[in-house]
């Protein structure tokens, strides 16, 4: 079995392959879209997603990104300029950042321990010591948690299920179960 931090590290490098392979083939406008009544959209996700690489496998151990992020820089980051892209913003330029991000993090999971202190600057002072090991585990879940919003996002723009959505069946199948679960929901519907 693997240690530990090979193990996160592993989990993490998957997380973050299923974000974006969420994205693959869609148009631009379909990237940027909004599609939740609080505007979640698949660039807003890897383009927070890429900031807190950088902040939490960075910056927290005295490892400042190699880029400015013009959203933290103005503080637009904290009106919410993290989770949309600006028409400046090509996917290019967000999917480039993300994986510069995600290089910047291996970088310092390669160098320090899983015990290696950090300091958080946008924390409570009370709380903003921590270690890598606790920064590991919140990217990974941080990570895991905007995959599975990039899922439902996915399948709202063109009905594709995630990875495994293949493996339960085809069609037919999906129809049959999608039945079974409105009938089950039905049971409970108010009368009209």
């Amino acid at each position: 079995m693997a240690d530990l931090k090979s193990e996160l590290h592993h989990k993490l490098r998957q997380a973050r392959a299923g974000l974006l392979s969420r994205l693959d083939g869609l148009s631009e406008y379909d990237l940027r879209r909004p599609l939740t009544p609080s505007g979640t959209n698949l660039l807003g996700l890897v383009k927070h997603v890429a900031g807190g690489e950088y902040v939490y496998l960075g910056t927290s151990f005295g490892r400042p990104p190699p880029e400015t992020l013009p959203w933290e820089e103005d503080g637009s980051i904290w009106d919410g300029a993290d989770m949309w892209v600006t028409p400046d913003q090509s996917s290019e330029y967000i999917l480039g950042l993300y994986h510069r991000a995600c290089a910047h993090g291996d970088a310092t999971l390669a160098e320090l321990d899983l015990d290696a202190p950090g300091r958080v600057p946008h924390w409570p002072a009370e709380r903003a010591d921590t270690t890598l090991g606790v920064l590991l585990i919140r990217m990974l879940s941080e990570t895991a948690q905007h995959a599975g919003h990039a899922d439902i996002v996915r399948e709202l723009i063109d009905g594709r299920g995630g990875p495994d959505h293949d493996d339960f069946g085809d069609d037919e199948a999906w129809r049959g179960y999608l039945a079974r679960i409105q009938a089950a929901a039905d049971t409970f519907a108010e009368p009209p």
